[in-house]
């Protein structure tokens, strides 16, 4: 299934079928794959791998980033501490929010997981497009998330 374009024209709402379809066909085989071998799903490794690399995040960065609502952000935390994955840690500098750290269990458990995600795309990804296509794929949408971040398109309100 392609998108449907004429006259040099792209048939927007067949890529945005595309783009989405991908995306949750992608999202949805990693997740086999983190739960198969590490007993995690795919949010829980993303929400792990940004606070390995964001030492220090707040619950509100973790939905900024993710663009969910903060409510959603702190269960999905929530979920994480609960299995010995993630502390909350007092904010000297706002009383009012907790700093997030990974424990332990959690670095071993996202460093392994980072392995069999990278795999799992170099699998799907690389068997179907080149370089220069996944490159070029790349670069188009990271150009369209950076514009849809920086006009705030997209963001929940809670």
């Amino acid at each position: 299934m392609e998108s449907k374009s004429s006259g040099g024209e792209v048939d927007l709402p067949g890529f945005f079928d595309d783009l989405v379809r991908c995306e949750t066909r992608l999202y949805n085989a990693l997740n086999d794959r983190l739960r198969e071998r590490h007993g995690i799903v795919t949010s829980q490794f993303e929400c792990l791998r940004f606070l390995r690399d964001r030492p220090g995040a707040r619950v509100a960065d973790v939905a900024a980033e993710f663009a969910i609502g903060v409510g959603a952000a702190s269960k999905g935390v929530d979920r994480l501490e609960t299995r010995g994955w993630v502390v909350r840690q007092p904010n000297p500098s706002d009383r009012r929010s907790s700093l997030l750290a990974l424990t332990d269990d959690g670095s071993r458990l996202v460093d392994a997981a980072a392995r069999t995600f990278a795999d799992g795309l170099a699998a799907l990804i690389g068997g179907t497009l080149d370089g220069p296509s996944t490159a070029a794929a790349a670069r188009a949408v990271a150009t369209l998330r950076s514009v849809l971040e920086r006009d705030r398109i997209g963001t929940p309100t809670g």
